[in-house]
């Protein structure tokens, strides 16, 4: 049996906003089932979702892996499109509750399987510990914000250099280059699906945009410094793409998650991907690569009157997103040690029994898809 196809994207993320969510993107309300892993900390459910992932991925399924934003190796749901069945990790900061209970939604609660006493001689040890983790993130956020206060100042720079007009220009043109020849799907409406395809994690920015990009034959870049107008340009592509009625998938900036930094037009099997440094991603080869680079339209000599402040600024960004990264990353070992209490409390067998029982359901409802 051929192996299905693998994607990884992030629904949530650690930005200058917080903690920023697009978990109701990750499958729309009128799934055939969406299955909620309740529990804490250590109690097995990244692994629960992860074995089940694998599986219907072994069993020839296409898989969309919801990884997490604040440990690298955790997922934090999956998604099997074919058959419209999700599993999504229901334990805060991520949000999910159950919508339509019974005839979609179905909690699977892990902590049927924990031994209560064992955590309650711990009690004071995992209270102290939960603040400790809510602190270190408060504080990584505060990082984040002030990076996004000095990226602000960096922005006002370049923007006062760009030549907008010419901008517009090489937006009219990337949109007519990727529409051209193309007839417009007026006869539904498209559906734009939101989440993010890097994240601000403690092990510093990730990304899983190589699986992301596969199944494509074209990508445009977009390069330019910050302020040059890269994310106004993808969202305008967006809006294009929209008005035309193709389904899109948008994929945010995990550092200001209202701005676009991928979007996907799956019919087409184009995507436009704004460059960023941090995220250091290397197209691969078997993508017709074509760059639209903004910064050919500014004017140097009057940006270069600010060189001082924008290496000044540039420094002390990298040195907030480096706290921001710190901060994380602290905040994960303590979530590490917090887990311990937990995974020593789990029948974990039990877990496993509870697993099986669910992949026989997702094999159910894959056969009765068939039907």
């Amino acid at each position: 049996m051929k192996q299905g196809k693998l994607r990884q994207m992030f629904p949530g993320g650690n930005t200058a906003a917080g903690f920023y969510s697009y978990y109701d993107q990750i499958i729309g309300p009128d799934a055939t089932r969406i299955f909620i892993i309740k529990g804490g900390p250590g109690t097995g459910k990244s692994t629960f979702i992860r074995k089940i992932g694998e599986e219907m991925l072994a069993r020839g399924f296409d898989i969309e892996f919801m990884c997490s934003s604040s440990d690298n190796g955790s997922l934090t749901g999956v998604v099997i499109s074919a058959i419209r069945v999700a599993m999504l990790d229901g334990t805060a900061p991520h949000g999910v509750e159950s919508q339509n209970p019974g005839v979609v939604d179905e909690i699977v609660h892990l902590g049927d399987f924990w031994d209560e006493a064992k955590l309650w001689a711990h009690r004071e040890e995992i209270l102290v510990t939960n603040r400790r983790i809510s602190r270190l993130f408060g504080i990584a956020y505060a990082q984040l914000r002030e990076a996004a206060v000095i990226r602000d100042e960096l922005e006002s720079y370049v923007s006062e250099s760009m030549d907008f007009g010419r901008v517009n220009h090489a937006l009219i043109e990337t949109a007519r280059t990727i529409f051209k020849g193309v007839p417009a799907q007026h006869e539904r409406y498209p559906r734009v699906r939101r989440l993010f395809a890097s994240a601000i994690s403690p092990d510093g920015v990730v990304h899983h945009l190589e699986t992301l990009l596969q199944d494509l034959k074209t990508l445009y870049v977009v390069q330019g410094p910050p302020g040059s107008g890269r994310s106004t340009f993808l969202a305008r592509l967006v809006e294009a793409a929209v008005i035309r009625g193709f389904d899109t998938e948008v994929f945010h900036c995990a550092f200001l998650p209202r701005e676009i930094d991928l979007f996907i037009i799956p019919d087409l099997k184009v995507a436009v991907l704004k460059e960023v440094p941090e995220v250091g991603f290397v197209p691969p080869e078997q993508l017709a690569v074509r760059r639209v680079n903004l910064e050919e339209y500014s004017r140097p000599r009057r940006l270069a009157t600010y060189a001082a402040e924008i290496a000044y600024a540039q420094r002390r960004f990298s040195e907030a997103l480096g706290r921001a990264v710190h901060y994380l990353h602290q905040a994960k070992l303590t979530h590490d040690y917090l887990e311990e209490f937990y995974t020593g409390a789990m029948d974990f067998a039990r877990v496993e029994t509870r697993r099986e029982e669910v992949l026989n359901r997702i094999l159910r409802y894959a056969a009765e898809s068939k039907t």
